[in-house]
């Protein structure tokens, strides 16, 4: 395991400790740094970002921040905000063709309430896509921990009964992953593959960021053959390039397939993208609790982390 990786793994500890969270949200500098990666607290800000994105021809995907909610009314109110997010969307006309969709944490919907928990997220869910049908968009279900695994894939198939269009999100560190992959790339399927930003123990989980990189090729191997709609996110140029590479050889059209980024990350290369022809989405994260989101970011890429650090400590 070399530097890079040993960094990942304290960034990502980082993220679930309170008392470091207590006192990098209470930096004065912070809401400055943060407002590089985070698009604003509210509604009107993160609507008001994602068409300044469109004006450059890039795609959005917005991300409520909140998860493992424990309360009900927790998790409607969650799901209550993507459906503002979602008529306001619509109102400032970014929503039609899928240009600005929403991407959904189950565990932010109630997955995890002590009763009847799955119920209720699914229930939720259905809420906010048809909300997102109604608005001319779509909705792809958010990864989280290896343990919401198996239950993010079971709604994502419940779901796409009536939603067909539901996005699956999957991570190239889990081991499980290549299978999923096979399983996923399926005529109307929209996945999204990313690496993976939680703290996994070795036995679901490749832990050095060659072995996940190489996981990462043979899924998008799978993902661009297969007959699904690949969503490619990684900030990695070789990637971006095998993931061209690939698109190519399988005779894909450049809206067969679309790559994704980060809000604030890699702006010039996003644009770039864009202009060339192909389709360039953004995951734009807004809301208050934008610690953890954050703080597994920067473990995705050691050179933000320093970026980060020197930010709030001057």
């Amino acid at each position: 395991m070399d530097a890079s990786d040993l960094l990942r793994g304290a960034m990502l500890r980082l993220s679930e400790s309170n008392a470091v969270k207590t006192a990098i949200v209470k930096a004065p500098v912070s809401r400055d740094v943060v407002a590089r990666y985070i698009a604003g607290e509210t509604v009107a800000e993160a609507v008001a970002v994602a068409g300044d994105l469109r004006t450059t021809n890039r795609l959005v995907t917005i991300d409520y921040l909140g998860e493992y909610t424990t309360e009900k009314s927790q998790a409607d109110a969650t799901r209550d905000t993507y459906l503002t997010l979602l008529r306001d969307l619509d109102a400032a006309g970014l929503s039609a063709y899928g240009m600005a969709e929403v991407s959904l944490k189950l565990s932010a919907i109630g997955l995890f309430l002590p009763e009847d928990g799955r119920a209720v997220a699914l229930e939720n869910a259905r809420t906010v896509c048809e909300a997102a049908a109604a608005a001319g968009t779509t909705v792809t279900l958010d990864m989280e921990d290896h343990t919401t695994t198996d239950a993010t894939l079971d709604v994502l198939q419940e779901l796409r009964v009536d939603f067909p269009w539901v996005g699956a999100v999957v991570q190239s560190y889990l081991k499980r992953t290549e299978g999923d992959c096979r399983d996923l790339a399926v005529a109307g399927s929209r996945v999204r593959l990313c690496k993976g930003a939680y703290a996994e123990p070795a036995s679901v989980a490749y832990q050095s960021r060659d072995d996940v990189d190489l996981s990462y090729v043979r899924c998008l191997k799978v993902l661009m053959a297969g007959e699904g709609y690949p969503m490619v996110a990684s900030h990695d140029p070789r990637l971006i390039d095998i993931a061209g590479a690939l698109a190519a050889h399988a005779g894909r059209a450049p809206d067969s397939f679309e790559y994704q980024m980060l809000l604030g990350i890699r702006r010039n290369e996003q644009i770039r993208i864009a202009d060339r022809g192909n389709q360039m989405r953004v995951y734009l994260p807004f809301g208050s609790e934008w610690y953890g989101y954050l703080v597994r970011r920067m473990a995705e890429r050691p050179a933000n982390t320093m970026f980060f650090v020197r930010s709030l400590f001057p």
